[in-house]
């Protein structure tokens, strides 16, 4: 099984609040965040399930409702995000790069040390990107 760094859902997530941010206070009907993202209906409404369910997206039934970002969540940093949905275990991963399955300080892969300034610029880049600078362009 082929590991990535974020997954598809991951990826959804942060295009629907990318997008829904772009769209100021208008809420954004489920229907027009699939057609204007590319996001299977299926896939966004589990993505927006979990948005809303962690207080990243405010939801409103009826006419005029839709999606819209919450305030609140705007200075979160997205490694929450990848954590909601992917589990902390994913983004704290400690899987070699290499693929042995064992790699450690006492028993280094011959990646070891350079993907581990990697890993640390990456975790760095989550817990400094917050949710406000997804805006689409």
């Amino acid at each position: 099984m082929r590991r990535v760094m974020i997954s598809r859902t991951s990826k959804y997530a942060l295009r629907v609040l990318g997008y829904l941010i772009a769209q100021g206070e208008t809420r954004t009907t489920g229907e027009e965040l699939a057609r204007n993202t590319g996001i299977p209906a299926n896939y966004l409404s589990k993505v927006l399930s979990q948005l809303r369910k962690h207080g990243f997206v405010d939801a409103e039934k009826g006419w005029g409702g839709g999606f819209r970002v919450r305030r609140q969540a705007m200075d979160r940093p997205i490694k929450e995000i990848l954590e909601i949905i992917d589990g902390p275990e994913r983004t704290e991963s400690r899987e070699c790069v290499f693929g042995l399955p064992e790699c450690d300080e006492e028993h280094p892969c011959p990646l070891h040390d350079r993907w581990g300034d990697i890993r640390k610029a990456y975790l760095e880049m989550l817990t400094a990107t917050k949710v406000a600078d997804l805006e689409a362009r």
